[in-house]
Order: structure tokens, then C-alpha cells, then sequence
């Protein structure tokens, strides 16, 4: 880590989003204890999970907390009947990233990314570093400006 901020960190200050880095205090097991110890509830923290929708292509959808993202939502939406999740190698070579730490700033290859309109429902959010047990804290209408070009779609089975 250059500066010894993440790579999300150092991904962000290039697009000047404002944002702080939290390093949690020991191992995270659970999203409610990362969220406890980042003074957030569940629903406040991002989660980026890489799906495979075919030989060597990927994309990213964003969800938060405790939701589940709809498999038929997400098939309907990109008009495919097969795709799967990535698993730990893929991750970690399509974003450089390992799991637990994935966003969708800075990776390794550029990729779709599909979020999930309860993303920005919360002032304030977390996302992945790049860093196992470190997070990016930022206010949400800063993550949708930094997001461009993502494309922003209802993901998940039961909605709120």
C-alpha cells in the first residue's frame, strides 16, 4: 500500500471523493460486527460480489448489508439464463482484491457494475478497501458520483 492507504483509498483520491479509512480492531467474522465496530448498521455497508456471466467476462453488483441479491432479477436484467458468483480465485484475479475486501474502485479489470438503488438509500456507507479488515467510509451521494457509468437496477429478492 502506497502512503499505507488502501488502494480503494488511493483509487478515490484521484476522483477527489471525499472519504475516511477504518481499520477494524481484529478479525471481522460477521457483517453485523463490521458494522458494530464501524459504527454503522448492516444496511449501511456495500457489499461487492463479482459474478461470472460467461468465459472470462464478469461483472459487479453492489448491494448493502443483509440483503440477498435475486438471481431471477439479475438474469432478467442482463438477459442470460446462466451465470454464477466468482469464486475466491476469480475475485481475486479479475479485481485484485480478496474477498471480504472487494469494490468496485481501482480493480484490476474494468467491468460492468450494476447497483442496487438501496445503495444510496443511507447518508453515509462502507465499502471495500482492497484490504481485509480495513474499510472506506463514505457519504453515499459521493459513491454514486464516483460511480459514472454503473448502471442502476433493482437486485434484490425482497426489496425494503
Amino acid at each position: 500500500m502506497s502512503e499505507n492507504k488502501p488502494p480503494v483509498s488511493l483509487a478515490l483520491d484521484k476522483l477527489k471523493i471525499p472519504h475516511r479509512i477504518f481499520t477494524h480492531p481484529g478479525p471481522v467474522n460477521s457483517l453485523e460486527q463490521a458494522a458494530r465496530e464501524r459504527g454503522q448498521r448492516p444496511e449501511q455497508v456495500v457489499r461487492s460480489i463479482l459474478f461470472r456471466t460467461g468465459e472470462d467476462e464478469y461483472l459487479m453488483a453492489l448491494v448493502t448489508g443483509p440483503h440477498q441479491i435475486s438471481w431471477k432479477a439479475l438474469r432478467t436484467y442482463l438477459n442470460q439464463s446462466r451465470l454464477t458468483m466468482a469464486n475466491e480465485a476469480e475475485v481475486l484475479a479479475v479485481t485484485g482484491y480478496p474477498t471480504g475486501a472487494v469494490s468496485p474502485f481501482g480493480t484490476k479489470r474494468t467491468m460492468r457494475i450494476l447497483v442496487d438503488p438501496g445503495v444510496f438509500v443511507e447518508d453515509e456507507i462502507s465499502i471495500g478497501s482492497g484490504v481485509r479488515g480495513t474499510t472506506v467510509i463514505l457519504k453515499s451521494a459521493d459513491l454514486r458520483r464516483a460511480m459514472g457509468k454503473s448502471e442502476i437496477v433493482p437486485l434484490l429478492e425482497n426489496p425494503a
